[in-house]
């Protein structure tokens, strides 16, 4: 196997030579450098020493014994160090960022941004990352419905909802039609296992079960009330989408927080707003 073929991947290559910028690793077919500062102190020729492979700034094939955040064929949440004329730089614990081009993000990412990547090799040999993980993902988790996972958000799809990966390797999904509140690519998630596909993927909710989530609801609608000067400036017949975007909730759940507080006694329904009842 030629040295290139292990691109992207750890391997223990044998010292072939000694020189003064460092050591020569592989055979008397081909070789590699590791450079001075990442030769292991001790070491002489005939040692194998454990490298990691990828290319320097200038496309050689380079070796080092600094470990890489990810490595082909591995899933890593990785932080955006840059953003450039041709994609963003990721920070992968070495010292040339990662090239994460603009046609391989599944949203527009900008620095500081966390994103979950996978690496892969472009058509001129090198190596990049990409956020598009959907066929990376297992289909094996331990989850069963009603457990809480935690998970990042690597996409979003308006037919579908928003794409998950549980423990950052899990496939999940939650359904658009329990996609509430604001869900963008990169964004941590609690989330609640409502269904395990035949195929092992999730099914998850944000909200907690109806009867869990309702003190919630209510508490947050009260809170708003008291921002629009005690009031609400439309009622529980309100237009869903609407409600969703005020609350992050659906029309039920809204219709279910409104009907305990008109029990409580805490509210009074007007024609055209709801409002705190005076006491």
């Amino acid at each position: 196997m030629a040295l290139s073929d292990n691109l992207g991947k750890k391997v223990r290559l044998m010292i072939i030579k000694e020189v003064e910028f460092g050591v020569y690793l592989g055979n008397s077919r081909e070789k590699v450098l590791l450079p001075k500062k990442q030769v292991p102190c001790g070491v002489e020729a005939g040692d194998p020493v454990e490298v990691f492979l990828y290319k320097d700034s200038s496309d050689r094939l380079i070796a080092t014994t600094n470990e890489p955040k990810i490595t082909l064929g591995e899933l890593a949440v990785l932080k955006v160090a840059d953003v450039g004329k041709i994609g963003a730089f990721l920070d992968w614990g070495l010292e040339k960022d990662l090239l994460l081009p603009f046609r391989e993000q599944t949203a527009k990412v900008k620095k500081g941004d966390e994103v979950l990547s996978a690496l892969y090799v472009d058509k001129s040999g090198r190596l990049c990352a990409t956020m598009k993980v959907y066929e990376r993902l297992r289909q094996d988790s331990p989850y069963q419905k009603d457990d809480e996972v935690e998970g990042i958000i690597y996409d979003t799809s308006d037919n579908f909802g928003v794409f998950v990966a549980v423990d950052d390797r899990y496939s999940a999904l939650i359904p658009r039609r329990e996609a509430y509140g604001s869900l963008k690519v990169g964004d941590r998630v609690h989330a609640r296992v409502t269904k395990v596909k035949e195929d092992g993927k999730l099914d998850l909710a944000v909200r907690k079960k109806a009867f869990l989530q309702m003190d919630t609801d209510v508490q947050m609608i009260v809170e708003r009330m008291d921002e629009y000067g005690g009031r609400l400036p439309f009622t529980d017949k309100a237009d869903p989408e609407k409600i969703k975007k005020e609350f992050g909730m659906s029309k039920n759940a809204f219709k279910r927080a409104i009907g305990r507080l008109l029990k409580e006694g805490q509210i009074e329904i007007c024609e055209k707003s709801i409002e705190i009842r005076k006491r």
